[in-house]
């Protein structure tokens, strides 16, 4: 008679053991060759604009981390710089970040866009992280939105194959559409079990932990790659000098007052950044204004400044000051 009234309820058991699941928090990063739809994921996935978008290679150069927060597990987004066969001091630089980088994340996303047959840029870094043994690896088939299912499906056998060729496991093959919004939160589900034990990294309200100031410059500089072509986007540096509330304001109307400079490497580039009369100079500003204000949540006062650092990307003394 005892025994039996000490049996457990089991949909009340199953219900008491999903309320003390642990949860999980850890480090993701994305890698895959520029334009791969990183950056896109990693905004769809934090709900927010963190990471910069552009669609010219090598733009996301600090490590911008997005935050997913969710009930059972905190998702840190890393966005390492893309991996490539360096030709300058800043190149090496980034390389070593990247693999340093992927050392310390608890999983990484290899996004591949589901348009793009695999090409050698990809099996570069799929054979880099064939030699990362320990860190599970997700295989992320983006822009799935732009492709029929006959090529998707190729895609993912491609992607499955040439893992095995090198002697390892995809821990899932995810396919996502980051701008339909498809797949999106299934990715988040399938990254959370793979992460470690552990109580959230990073209070509620956070979305990323880079410096204001830094995502500042990033969105500045974003502004200004957008519309020059010709000229390689590495040979634009921003620093922000200083971010101040304007003084004398009243509460309800506060101004912030931004005073960034935009480095360029040559004077010959000067008259391509700032453009007939100022005028492009006055549509950046314009421009990463609403980002900024967007960002920081109050209205802002701009100046911005070009400068020539001469070769900064070849001068180690310069790629400090430039914050590398």
């Amino acid at each position: 008679m005892g025994a039996m009234s000490a049996r457990p309820n089991t949909e009340a058991a199953a219900q008491q053991a999903e309320n003390t699941a642990p949860h999980r928090a850890g480090f993701a990063c994305f890698v895959g060759r520029p334009n791969a739809g990183k950056s896109t994921l990693t905004n769809a996935l934090v709900g927010q604009k963190v990471a910069i978008t552009s669609n010219r290679p090598q733009t996301t150069r600090h490590t911008v981390r997005g935050i997913v927060h969710r009930d059972d597990a905190q998702l840190i987004l890393v966005d390492t710089p893309g991996l490539h066969k360096p030709r300058t001091l800043l190149g090496e630089r980034l390389n070593d970040v990247v693999r340093t980088t992927w050392a310390e994340v608890d999983v990484i996303g290899f996004c591949l866009p589901a348009d793009q047959k695999l090409g050698p840029g990809d099996k570069f870094i799929i054979k880099e992280l064939a030699g990362i043994k320990r860190t599970p690896k997700i295989a992320i088939i983006t822009k799935t939105d732009l492709v029929e299912s006959k090529a998707l499906a190729e895609q993912l056998l491609a992607v499955s194959a040439l893992a095995d060729e090198l002697g390892f496991e995809w821990a899932e093959i995810v396919p996502v559409s980051a701008v339909k919004d498809q797949q999106v939160s299934l990715l988040a589900d399938l990254i959370a079990p793979l992460l470690p034990e552990s109580p959230p990294l990073y209070p509620e309200g956070d979305l990323t932990d880079e410096p204001e100031m830094v995502m500042v410059a990033e969105l500045i500089r974003e502004a200004a790659l957008e519309g020059v072509r010709d000229e390689l986007p590495h040979s634009i540096a921003v620093v922000v000098e200083e971010m101040l509330p304007r003084e004398d304001r009243p509460a309800d109307k506060p101004l912030l007052d931004i005073h960034a400079n935009v480095y360029i490497e040559r004077p010959s580039q000067k008259g391509i950044i700032i453009g007939p009369k100022g005028q492009r100079l006055k549509d950046v500003g314009t421009k990463s204004r609403k980002h900024i204000e967007a960002l920081l949540g109050t209205p802002v006062f701009l100046d911005l400044h070009v400068k020539v650092a001469k070769d900064w990307q070849r001068d180690p003394k310069q790629l400090r000051k430039l914050g590398f």
